[in-house]
């Protein structure tokens, strides 16, 4: 029954693969371990998301960017 349901996901990824890549975009890439630790740990106490985080880094750069100028 497992085999059939892993069957069943795959055909579905498949189906929605370009949907999900028109919308949403993959980084892959790495940080040092240690820093990477310490993030994961800050938002685990925080209840934050990597997405709350990449938004906010984000935001304050465009803003540091601007002020530069």
């Amino acid at each position: 029954m497992k085999e059939q349901k892993v069957s069943k996901d795959k055909r579905y990824e498949d189906r929605h693969k370009e949907e999900r890549k028109a919308k949403c975009m993959i980084w892959g890439t790495s940080v040092e371990r240690p820093l990477g630790e310490e993030i994961n740990e800050f938002l685990k106490l925080t209840g934050f998301t990597k997405v709350e985080l990449i938004k906010a880094g984000y935001q304050t750069l465009v803003e540091k960017s601007s002020k530069n100028k």
